[in-house]
């Protein structure tokens, strides 16, 4: 594959009374309403950049788990993931992808993990960041993570 470019537009034209730094992000066909997070006194039903960023690099784990599945045949029936970014005030320090995995059928624990590892190793955005991208998946029985 070769290069390849992404584009999104940002949007601000004053913010609202309550949040002035209420914008919009434009990708593809949507509108997606952000703001800073609320620990920077942001709207905390907007999107925030931060949250974008740890969304980006689940999706797009997701995407290539879902597309090696599908290469050896594996169906996969869901998918999530509760992943968490940790940002140290200056900079991101971490992230935890905490994928869930339901297959139709029987799929043993070292396929699925196989299936990570090269998922993790082929995100194009977990391959560009500096910080530490761990995947942690969620096996059957197990606590959801707090």
């Amino acid at each position: 594959m070769g290069e390849s470019v992404h584009r999104s537009r940002v949007c601000w034209s004053g913010g609202e009374p309550r949040d002035i730094r209420a914008h919009t992000i434009e990708l593809a066909e949507q509108t997606l309403a952000a703001s800073s997070a609320p620990d920077f006194g942001g709207e905390s039903r907007r999107a925030d950049p931060e949250e974008l960023f740890v969304a980006s690099l689940s999706s797009c784990h997701m995407l290539w788990f879902l597309a090696l599945a599908r290469a050896e045949k594996i169906r996969v029936a869901a998918y999530e993931d509760e992943a968490e970014g940790t940002l140290d005030g200056a900079r991101f320090i971490r992230v935890v992808l905490r994928p869930r995995v339901v297959f139709d059928g029987e799929v043993d624990a070292e396929k699925v993990d196989s299936l990570h590892h090269r998922a993790h190793e082929r995100c194009f955005i977990s391959n560009s960041v500096s910080c530490p991208v761990e995947v942690k998946p969620v096996r059957k029985g197990d606590a959801t993570p707090s």
